[in-house]
């Protein structure tokens, strides 16, 4: 992870949550415990790497609870702690933002026309 410029705790929040997929775990964690594959299912253009990456760098923050259990197949649990559950109102507040301000005025991805990236002559 990047070095901290300065002591703001914006900058601190932003270094663990920004990108695109930690704020997408959390959403989905927040309704309980998980196993990897089942993280792996709820966000499949995310690959298997990003996914251990990004479990790992929550679970570093103190966010995400990883939970293995001994046995054969190997399983694995993640969960939200206690500072995870307390990002949900945050994370749900978001979504509330996004329904009431801004999801009616942007196209969805899938209307979207795309251009061909070479102009014909």
């Amino acid at each position: 992870m990047k070095d901290v410029v300065s002591q703001c705790p914006i900058e601190e929040t932003m270094r663990v949550l920004s990108g695109r997929w930690p704020t997408l775990l959390l959403y989905y964690l927040k309704d309980g415990t998980k196993r990897f594959s089942d993280l792996q299912r709820d966000n499949p253009t995310l690959s298997h790497r990003m996914l251990a990456l990004e479990l790992r760098k929550l679970e570093k923050a103190g966010i995400v609870r990883r939970t293995a259990f001994s046995g054969y197949p190997l399983r694995v649990d993640y969960d939200l702690t206690a500072s995870g559950h307390a990002l949900v109102p945050l994370i749900d507040a978001l979504g509330d933002w996004w329904e009431e301000n801004a999801g009616a005025r942007v196209e969805p991805v899938e209307a979207k026309i795309r251009r061909p990236l070479i102009k014909a002559a």
